[in-house]
């Protein structure tokens, strides 16, 4: 299931909230859309060495949600509502695992425990990580 019901910080800034999985797909669409310009769902599944068949599963299931669109010969595009959701999490990505980097965390282990971190990081640490990490940058 694609969907969890959740409260941020007491408030309900944001009624439902789209899982890890769902998460991760979209950041790869995105990630595939700035190097190749178009995607399909092959590429995905090439991409994260997925079943076509899951990721197919989970491309109607975004499709239905809003998150992306698909033409007639296959080709995903992602939706304002999920472009944002991929760039929230590609920015997390990027920032938290170079500041892991720059803390002496090797670079793949950086990037995989960022992996992690996105996805379960609440707005407000990534916000205070985000504002410590730009106060040390050279």
């Amino acid at each position: 299931m694609l969907w969890s019901a959740v409260e941020n910080g007491g408030r309900e800034a944001e009624k439902m909230k789209i899982q890890e999985s769902a998460q991760m797909y979209l950041e790869t669409i995105l990630i595939l859309s700035k190097k190749r310009g178009e995607v399909r769902s092959i590429d995905i599944a090439g991409e994260l060495n997925y079943k076509k068949s899951s990721v197919s599963v989970a491309m109607k299931n975004l499709r239905e949600h809003g998150y992306i669109e698909m033409d007639g010969d296959g080709y995903i595009t992602l939706t304002d509502q999920g472009r944002a959701i991929a760039e929230t999490m590609l920015e997390r990505h990027t920032l938290i695992s170079d500041w892991l980097i720059r803390l002496g965390v090797d670079q793949s282990v950086a990037v995989r425990d960022a992996c992690r971190i996105e996805h379960v990081i609440s707005p407000e640490s990534f916000e205070a990580i985000k504002r410590h990490a730009e106060k040390a940058q050279p």
